[in-house]
């Protein structure tokens, strides 16, 4: 198995084990903060063939345009029991899939909209799966990211840093990502950055 397959293994089984709790953990803080970063995305997207990338147990569920089709994607299958159980309890809508965004199984220019909510933070290869996105995304598409990126405060990018490797092997998500600028390097075009708390909590709005 190469290196990459590995690691993205490795990390699968890390959501499979946390997702009988995954809710519960952040229950606190999806009521707090969360939940209104969530409504506050899904209140830009503008097209109705809508991909979400990293659905996890589907707390974005709530959140969906009306009339809007909705294809959602996790790479962990657990996760996906969870969210399948949620769409079906509260009628959602949604065209559920087991698929790694760095190997997306979509043609090209298939989306008018791309959203992943606390995604990038997991993905192996941050660059080659926003590159996907970029793929599948049609040609001036919006792809809408909401994201905990590295702190630009240089005292506390270095405690995140210090303590990054605890945080990934226990629980999955990188804290010291550069989100904001891995989008660019992809060659999405990123056109507004909204600090939501911290100088950690980003949204980010860019185009295909």
């Amino acid at each position: 198995m190469k290196a990459e397959n590995r690691t993205t293994e490795t990390i699968r089984k890390r959501y499979d084990r946390i997702a009988p709790v995954y809710d519960l953990m952040e229950s606190l803080v999806e009521r707090w903060r969360f939940g209104k970063w969530r409504e506050l995305l899904w209140s830009k997207v503008e097209g109705k063939k809508i991909l979400e990338v990293g659905m996890g147990t589907g707390k974005n569920f709530p959140y969906y345009p009306a009339e809007a089709e909705v294809t959602a994607i996790d790479f962990s299958e657990k996760m996906l029991r969870r969210a399948r159980a949620r769409a079906e309890r509260y009628g959602v809508k949604v065209n559920l899939q087991r698929q790694d965004v760095q190997d997306l199984r979509f043609d090209d220019n298939t989306f008018d909209v791309v959203v992943a909510t606390f995604v990038f933070c997991s993905v192996p290869d941050p660059i080659r799966g926003l590159r996907e996105v970029g793929r599948v995304c049609k040609p001036g598409g919006q792809v809408l990211l909401l994201e905990h990126v590295l702190s630009a405060n240089s005292i506390l990018a270095f405690l995140m840093n210090l303590a990054n490797p605890i945080l990934s092997r226990a629980m999955g998500p990188n804290i010291n990502r550069r989100t904001v600028q891995n989008a660019a390097i992809s060659g999405l075009k990123v056109e507004g950055v909204t600090d939501l708390a911290a100088g950690i909590f980003k949204l980010i709005e860019a185009k295909a």
